[in-house]
């Protein structure tokens, strides 16, 4: 699937890393920063999930909601959330059927090998559900900062 600014975001339901059910649509009427990345406790994720970490209050402010989706486990969330203080949900999507509706899971190459997994993409949803913008080449350390800027 080929999702563009001006398309309707896909919906889901996802666990969080304690088992609650999260569901796009109960973010109806708010932004929503929806940000795939490759696996918890790696080090590009950590500096990205530390990052928004860090400018979490930016983001209440502004209203937004951040949200963050790996094919990780509920108990490595709870890991990674707990080592970090991360104050906002982590998703599981443990068979990538999420990410793969948002076309940010496929091959992917590292070291020579060719391997299946989460690309880092993020996608701002505006409060009518319909996506603003898509951020397909992601730097971790500066990207929190950078939707920040983009929300002014």
């Amino acid at each position: 699937m080929n999702l563009e600014i001006g398309s309707l975001a896909p919906d889901f339901s996802l666990p969080d890393a304690q088992g609650n059910l999260i569901r796009l649509a109960d973010f109806l009427g708010q932004r929503v920063v929806l940000y795939f990345y490759p696996r918890d406790n790696t080090p590009g994720c950590t500096k990205e999930a530390c990052g928004f970490r860090d400018t979490y209050s930016e983001y209440q402010a502004a209203q937004v909601a951040v949200l963050g989706i790996s094919t990780d486990d509920a108990k490595a969330h709870q890991k990674f959330i707990a080592k970090y203080q991360l104050p906002f949900p982590l998703l599981c999507d443990t068979d990538a059927q999420v990410a793969t509706g948002y076309g940010s899971y496929g091959l992917k190459k590292f070291m020579g090998k060719e391997f299946m997994g989460v690309h880092r993409q993020t996608f701002l949803i505006g409060a009518d559900g319909r996506i603003e913008k898509i951020y397909r080449k992601v730097k971790p350390e500066s990207h929190p900062g950078e939707i920040l800027a983009d929300l002014r």
